[in-house]
């Protein structure tokens, strides 16, 4: 992986994160949530947690090898119910509007192997606030909670599904679709098939090492290559 850019706690805590994206919403590319929003998300969802107990967040991306937050532990873990996919598309970041890119989130059925992080107790509110910095810039998002099996227990634990009824929604896209823009969709932050190389190391390290994933970025790969091959600017024939 060869990415420019990489989110830290740093930048979430100063809230510099949504300022990135000010050229973008003043061009119409994203909607971002208000503050008053975010904060009313982010205590609907916790309600449910119990206070004074440790949290676990079920990470299935970029939250597996880049949480950028404070994590007491790491445990491989596995969510009936619900599978990863690249349904989102995005404009920004790792891709233009000319070639948009696409993002994983989660959909219903099946089951994925990810990891749990676990954050302090006394540590839930500030790091959750930076999650939700982080994960609800927009509405593209809706945090669910799922249950997140780690050995022989199982644990409830915060994730983030794919909102179907967000406009950027990109449902189930057929594999050459989503190798194309995957493989060759770049933009600031990078390229988009750093992120798929990132889903697929962190899955190698769980021991998964053959999947859908993995399939996708073989084809994102050659499309990839197919794509640089290609003259700049080809002259017509004849």
């Amino acid at each position: 992986m060869t990415g420019r850019f990489e989110i830290t706690r740093d930048m979430l805590a100063s809230g510099a994160l949504p300022t990135l994206f000010r050229e973008a919403r003043e061009e119409g590319l994203i909607t971002p949530l208000s503050d008053e929003a975010r904060e009313a998300n982010w205590r609907a969802t916790l309600a449910r947690h119990r206070r004074g107990s440790d949290l676990w967040i079920f990470g299935f991306g970029s939250l597996m090898w880049n949480p950028a937050c404070k994590v007491a532990e790491t445990r491989p873990a596995v969510v009936s119910g619900w599978h990863r996919r690249f349904c989102i598309w995005t404009q920004l970041g790792r891709a233009t509007p000319d070639l948009p890119g696409l993002t994983l989130g989660l959909e219903p059925g099946g089951s994925c192997r990810g990891l749990a992080l676990r954050i302090e107790a006394r540590l839930v509110e500030q790091e959750t606030v930076l999650i939700w910095r982080r994960e609800m810039i927009a509405s593209i998002y809706r945090p669910v909670w799922v249950s997140a099996r780690i050995g022989a227990a199982t644990v409830p634990a915060v994730s983030f599904a794919a909102n179907r009824d967000h406009e950027h929604y990109a449902g189930n896209l057929p594999v050459e679709i989503q190798a194309r823009h995957l493989g060759c969709a770049e933009g600031p932050f990078g390229a988009s098939i750093e992120y798929l190389e990132g889903t697929v190391a962190a899955l190698d390290s769980l021991g998964q090492r053959n999947g859908m994933m993995h399939d996708l970025l073989r084809a994102a790969r050659a499309a990839r290559r197919d794509r640089l091959a290609r003259p700049a600017n080809p002259q017509p024939a004849g």
